[in-house]
């Protein structure tokens, strides 16, 4: 009996990616893709690349890792810079390793 099995590029084809959209200081907005999301410390945090439509576009691309506070108010939940130095300092090194294991990242 055959398996039942998706071809890979058809596994690709499937992919929607998890876009946020933020707005900066000057109002100005900018559509990043969740690529990973967290808890530390029973705070939730996210790690963030620029989106990038075009395929051709991402050879060039500079995609820089974001990491966002997820909080929430009245309002309901906001993404927010981390300031702390250490606490950024423990959450890059926690979406490093998460990263690298799922994305086989060498340094």
């Amino acid at each position: 009996m055959a398996e039942n099995k998706t071809p890979v590029n058809a596994q690709e084809e499937d992919y929607t990616p998890d876009l946020v959209t933020l707005e900066d200081e000057e109002g100005k907005e900018h559509t990043f893709e969740v690529i990973d999301a967290a808890d530390h410390k029973g705070t939730r945090y996210m790690a963030l690349v620029p989106y990038i439509e075009n395929e051709n576009e991402l050879v060039d691309a500079d995609l820089d890792l974001i990491l966002m506070k997820v909080g929430e108010d009245a309002d309901g939940e906001y993404l927010d810079i981390v300031e702390d130095d250490e606490e950024l300092y423990e959450v890059s090194n926690m979406f490093e390793k998460r990263l690298r294991e799922f994305f086989e990242i060498e340094h």
